[in-house]
């Protein structure tokens, strides 16, 4: 027998909505704050964020506007890793790479 539950939960329905966790550090765009090699969750694009780019007060080598929350997974501290082996480490993380 079934206890009938009341109403779905707005957090457990966002719950099981969300991305699967990969393991690796996770950002968004607004929070990277090291040089690496990182690959959009949602879209699985690679992004190589070199030291430069970071550089404060320097006029930005990036500009990302989106309406969708996208949320970034850091592959590798190097951003210039070899495509193969950003390939690999998303394989491994279960993340659809689209490069």
């Amino acid at each position: 027998m079934t206890i009938p539950r009341g109403p779905p939960d707005p957090q457990e329905q966002a719950r099981d909505t969300a991305a699967p966790d990969t393991g690796l550090p996770e950002v968004s765009w607004e929070d990277i704050r090291e040089p690496g090699a990182y690959v959009d969750l949602r879209t699985g694009d690679l992004y190589r964020i070199p030291q430069e780019a970071l550089i404060r007060g320097a006029s930005p080598l990036i500009r990302k506007q989106s309406l969708a929350g996208d949320r970034l997974a850091q592959v590798s501290r190097n951003p210039f890793v070899t495509t193969f082996e950003a390939r690999m480490l998303c394989a491994e993380h279960n993340i659809t790479p689209n490069f």
